[in-house]
Order: C-alpha cells, then sequence, then structure tokens
C-alpha cells in the first residue's frame, strides 16, 4: 500500500483513484498519521456483499445429494490416556 498526504492526494486525486484499481488501497495521512484507506468500488463491493448462511451454503454446495457411508464405533468406553 502506498501512503499519501491529504494535500497530495487532493492534487493528484485522478491518479490516486487509478492506483486504488490497478495497485489496491492507498492510505492516507493528515498530519504524518494514517487516517483513512481508500479502496476501489471492487474491493468495497467484496467486503460489504451479504454472506451466505452456513445452511444456504451447505443446500447449495455441489456435494449435495453424494451418499455418504459413514459408521462409527458403537461401543460405550473408550480407553483414554489422562
Amino acid at each position: 500500500m502506498q501512503t499519501w498526504q491529504l494535500q497530495e492526494a487532493k492534487a493528484q486525486l485522478s491518479e490516486l483513484v487509478r492506483l486504488c484499481s490497478s495497485d489496491g488501497p492507498q492510505i492516507l495521512t493528515i498530519r504524518g498519521k494514517e487516517e483513512a484507506v481508500l479502496i476501489s468500488k471492487k474491493q468495497y463491493e467484496k467486503l460489504t456483499a451479504k454472506k451466505l448462511s452456513f445452511t444456504k451454503f451447505m443446500r447449495n454446495s455441489p456435494l449435495k445429494g453424494i451418499k455418504l457411508k459413514l459408521s462409527r464405533n458403537k461401543s460405550f468406553d473408550r480407553d483414554i490416556d489422562l
């Protein structure tokens, strides 16, 4: 990420916006302190996109409908090393 002083960012806004799209987020500083990050619209949409619930994710899985043959040990006790 490249760092820009606010007055420099104002003077070169079109370049700053172009760099957001091509090189990624850009940091803006005010009086030497990092105050803001400028990101592209594509990155913003990715960050704010609505997430699928786990249930919907599983229902849309490409593995949906595959029959698994699972078995488990049906004994009631197990040896545990403490």
